[in-house]
């Protein structure tokens, strides 16, 4: 793995998805090499992961789109700093929003692309307490997802469409979760867009070990501004390093069959992994011995007399913010799982939404998204989803995690 630290969250020191990589190398090659592939939300964690995947494999052009331009500047300096980069390829990477008419204009002036692969989402729980949030939260991850469709097959359908999802799809106890489950039948429903040529597939998967924006990076974060950490007690996850997430979206891209999504193969016996055991495990590994706390005013005033001792505080707390599933799982209710032949990855088909209610759903919540003038509330909102995602049930919780460090 490219990243050491992701062995304290993985437990792993080899990734257990290059097998699978390695099955469909051949369709990897036909559908790469040589090809126009455009990657949406490319300079986050993961996108950047698969899209340094894929460089190797010499395709003609990648076109990336992300509107953090900075990401996108320390995309360009990796890729080319370590030559991944060959010969023949055209790298462009450009900071726009997806959604907006300076996107289309960039996306269907080259004409047709072969493979699209889709990054950008707001993913973060803590990203849906008021709103306006939860309106943009629905836009960048459903709304701006169908224009964006609209657009490529106007100007001639990929061969494939990829987008990544989420375990949190499943059962979904959240707005974020429950808005990715949504953009999953925007994806998969019949003549929900114009896309119908192209073979769409998607990928669930765990917690992507020490990306942006997670948990387990914020620690670092904090180790360098000197601050404590912060971890939920009894809190299990699944994780895989970012080299892995990349693995999995590779093969559900060109591998899996039309209509599908892909979820790991993982255990809660054999895979969950304790949270507070990783940042303990994490603080060892950068020098220091944990030091407990439980209440942050505590944790706060013993930065001054542990880390001198050698020991850096980290602050457990309940498990309890809204929005929280108690266990992580990848296949919700009425989905059944099929062996595709992969030794790490299973398949679940997909057979979308009644296309009625989800046009009349998608309609209103870009009306909603679109007019201030119209009062909505949370409820209103979730009562919308629920329409086309009746097992979204709002997880409640005592605190929202903007409370906490």
């Amino acid at each position: 793995m490219r990243d050491a630290l992701a062995r304290v969250a993985t437990g792993r020191d080899g990734s257990r998805f290059s097998s699978d990589v390695a099955r469909v190398a051949a369709e990897l090659h036909a559908a790469v090499a040589g090809r126009r592939l455009l990657v949406v939300g490319g300079a986050g964690s993961i996108g950047a992961a698969t899209v340094r995947a894929l460089l190797p494999l010499g395709p003609a052009v990648i076109d990336v789109v992300d509107h953090d331009e900075n990401a996108l500047a320390e995309l360009v300096r990796d890729v080319r700093s370590d030559g991944v980069v060959r010969a023949g390829t055209a790298l462009r990477c450009v900071p726009l929003d997806y959604g907006s008419p300076v996107a289309q204009r960039f996306v269907t002036a080259p004409g047709r692309y072969d493979a699209v692969l889709h990054f950008a989402a707001l993913k973060h729980v803590r990203s849906e307490k008021d709103v306006p949030s939860v309106l943009q939260m629905v836009d960048t991850n459903v709304l701006k997802q169908r224009r964006l469709m609209g657009w490529l097959a106007a100007a001639g359908a990929p061969d494939r469409y990829f987008a990544v999802s989420t375990d949190k799809a499943a059962n979904p106890a959240n707005f974020m979760g429950a808005s990715k489950r949504l953009m999953e039948h925007l994806l998969f429903t019949p003549g929900a867009t114009a896309m119908q040529r192209a073979a769409r597939t998607s990928a669930r998967f765990a917690n992507v070990a020490f990306s942006a924006g997670s948990l387990l990076a914020g620690w670092r974060e904090r180790m360098d501004k000197g601050q404590p950490l912060a971890v939920p007690r009894d809190a299990r996850r699944y994780f895989v390093s970012l080299d892995e997430a990349a693995e999995i979206c590779l093969v559900a891209a060109f591998g899996l069959p039309p209509a599908h999504l892909a979820v790991p193969r993982m255990t809660p016996e054999a895979d969950l992994r304790d949270l507070v055991a990783i940042a303990e495990a994490f603080v060892r590994r950068s020098g220091y011995e944990p030091a407990r706390y439980d209440a942050e005013d505590d944790a706060r005033t013993a930065m001054a007399r542990d880390v001198p001792a050698g020991r850096w505080p980290v602050l457990v707390t309940a498990l309890d913010t809204a929005g929280e599933k108690e266990a992580e799982e990848f296949i919700g209710r009425g989905e059944a799982p099929v062996d595709l032949g992969y030794a790490a990855l299973l398949g679940v088909p997909q057979r979308g939404a009644d296309g009625a209610v989800l046009a009349a759903v998608l309609e209103q919540l870009e009306a909603w998204v679109t007019r201030p003038d119209l009062r909505v509330d949370r409820a209103d909102i979730a009562a919308a989803v629920g329409r086309v995602v009746p097992e979204f049930a709002h997880a409640g919780g005592l605190h929202r995690l903007d409370d906490r460090m």
